[in-house]
């Protein structure tokens, strides 16, 4: 069997990849870190990157960056530039840039965004909408 099919295999979930080192999940640093311990449910709206360690329920949206940890448990809608998933996340998804999930993470919903990657061993269920940025036509020359 060749490489790409191969490949095909893995990303469809019917062949297990090349078993590989897990490291630590270590999350980036923002202003904004929900603990391990806390449980949320609400809205969750802000101009800068979240860190998301433990529990929340309802609607985040974010003009910046956010990260899902891997013991986090996300039950919401989330809109934001960048979504980082190490943990289990429900809902819908729309990033500007870009979704990615990692190792451990696991997504349920429909993503939105520019850009989509999943890692071996990552779960996805659901829908995923890849859409170019908008490229704005040129000004057509004067006459």
């Amino acid at each position: 069997m060749n490489g790409q099919m191969k490949a095909v295999l893995r990303f469809l979930g019917l062949a297990g990849g090349e078993p590989t080192a897990t490291s630590e999940y270590v999350p980036p640093a923002a202003p904004t870190t929900i603990g391990a311990d806390m449980r949320l449910k609400g809205e969750l709206h802000g101009d800068g990157p979240v860190v998301m360690l433990g529990h929340f329920e309802g609607e985040i949206v974010l003009t910046e960056a956010l990260h899902v940890g891997p013991a986090a448990e996300v039950d919401a809608n989330i809109s934001a530039a960048a979504i980082v998933v190490a943990g289990a996340v429900r809902g819908n998804l729309s990033a500007d840039t870009r979704v990615e999930i990692l190792p451990d993470g696991s997504l349920t919903g429909t993503v939105r965004s520019g850009s989509f990657a999943a890692a071996d061993g990552a779960s996805v269920k659901g829908e995923i909408w890849i859409a170019r940025a908008d490229v704005k036509p040129e000004p057509p020359a004067p006459k």
